[in-house]
């Protein structure tokens, strides 16, 4: 595929803030996990769909997830 600087095309660029949905290395780009982790412990990871070929993963399900690991975090050191 063509380059965008020699086909004129503009990159369709949104801030993260704006996006309604995040790829999966977006997600773990955001979180802080490797691509590899997100796929090993993928029955942990918050739930994802396909736009064609793509996962993704909406922002709700994102916030979820992150809520229920602090959760998870906030239990086990409750316990320990």
């Amino acid at each position: 595929m063509a380059r965008p600087e020699i086909t004129g095309r503009k990159i369709a660029s949104l801030d993260a803030a704006e996006a309604d949905a995040f790829s999966v290395k977006e997600f773990c780009r955001r979180n802080g996990i490797s691509v590899q982790l997100f796929y090993k412990l993928r029955n942990q990871m918050p739930r994802t769909f396909n736009v064609g070929t793509r996962v993704l993963i909406s922002k709700e399900a994102a916030a979820a997830w992150r809520r229920e690991r602090e959760q998870a975090a906030e239990a086990a050191n409750g316990i320990a």
